[in-house]
């Protein structure tokens, strides 16, 4: 397919106006093919500039309008030498004063938002890896204060989830979770930390994938869980398994919605009240199928929380340079734990979801 081609489909995609199953095939097309998903993006984005750009436009075409209804010279010549024209002004011109000031500060407060400094995709889309520097330093504050000498050390500056995606130590987590890392360890549900590295990075859907390089690493064993390639669908039982504390947190709830944040087709709405740290932490059917990986929350709104579909995960996994891991990835197909229930599933996983550690040097 051509670029200009390309451009009218998505346009298209956009508008809306592909019927029901040439939407669908779209789709597949998009979730298959990051550059195409990429451009959508862009021109998602693009559109949505210029719309904010017309809307504006109007605005001050609106205020201009009614600014030549009124004579501003004449009526502050007037009030200077006559105070006490300000009532009878305002009683045989308030409607449109109301309306000149009040579309004024939504033009002000409309150009804050759309230069970012009034709110940005941040302040409505919180990534959830738990910051402990801060805690850290005024530990150590508190310690020197007391006299006591603290050791020379990398701080632990974010913590988050993974899980297991092959026995011999590649795990998958979100890449706001490693960016910028100096080092990243991983540890198990026993305590045992090991050093890992960051092996392949998408950081467009905020996947990223880990190996442990530590020589006193064992093998896992058979992953017990199977990767999800269909879509999930709506009010389906799910659950999260991760490390939002020091020691590895249960929670329930359902798919919400099919898309994410603004519609975009990468994420899952999910109602399960998860917390920082819980980033990268696997999403759970009830058969034991990983279907996302926990990623952000809706700030604005409460019980609002996303995953990325599984499917976007197994294109990473795929996706990672053969050069880099010898031979390409083989995911399970053997799931063990679809015949136990929640809490024997929750069991199993101990040895596969990994708490992750990002140290500053």
């Amino acid at each position: 397919m051509n670029d200009s081609k390309l451009l009218e489909e998505i346009e298209r995609y956009l508008n809306g106006e592909m019927a029901p199953e040439e939407r669908k095939q779209f789709e597949l097309l998009r979730k298959g093919d990051t550059a195409i998903n990429n451009k959508i993006a862009e021109h998602e984005e693009f559109a949505k500039i210029l719309k904010q750009y017309g809307d504006r436009l109007a605005l001050e075409t609106r205020l201009n309008a009614i600014h030549d209804e009124i004579d501003v010279h004449t009526l502050a010549e007037e009030l200077m030498i006559h105070p006490s024209r300000i009532v009878s002004l305002w009683r045989n011109h308030h409607s449109k004063i109301s309306v000149a000031a009040s579309i004024a500060i939504f033009a002000i407060l409309s150009t804050l938002f759309i230069t970012g400094n009034l709110s940005n995709q941040e302040s409505k889309y919180l990534l959830l890896r738990r910051e402990v520097s801060l805690l850290k330093q005024k530990t150590e504050t508190l310690k020197a204060a007391q006299g006591i000498k603290a050791p020379v050390r990398a701080t632990d500056r974010f913590r988050g989830t993974g899980f297991a995606i092959t026995s011999n130590g590649l795990i998958a987590t979100n890449y706001h979770v490693v960016n910028g890392a100096d080092s990243v360890y991983v540890q198990n549900g026993a305590g045992k930390s090991f050093k890992a590295k960051v092996l392949y990075t998408e950081p467009e859907n905020d996947i990223a994938i880990l190996k442990i390089v530590d020589t006193s690493f064992r093998n896992l064993g058979a992953i017990p869980y199977t990767f999800k390639k269909s879509e999930s669908e709506l009010a389906e039982a799910v659950y999260t398994y991760g490390y939002p504390q020091d020691s590895p947190v249960f929670n329930e709830g359902r798919v919400t919605s099919a898309v994410g944040l603004n519609g975009d087709s990468l994420d899952y709405q999910i109602s399960i009240p998860i917390n920082a740290g819980d980033s990268g932490s696997p999403l759970i059917d009830s058969k034991g199928n990983i279907v996302g990986v926990v990623q952000g929350k809706q700030t604005q709104l409460e019980g609002v929380h996303f995953a990325v579909k599984s499917s976007y995960l197994i294109n990473a996994i795929q996706n990672i340079p053969v050069d880099s891991i010898n031979k390409k990835v083989a995911l399970n197909t053997k799931n063990t734990l679809g015949n136990l229930n929640t809490v024997q599933q929750v069991k199993k996983l101990k040895n596969y979801v990994f708490m992750v550690k990002v140290y500053d040097k």
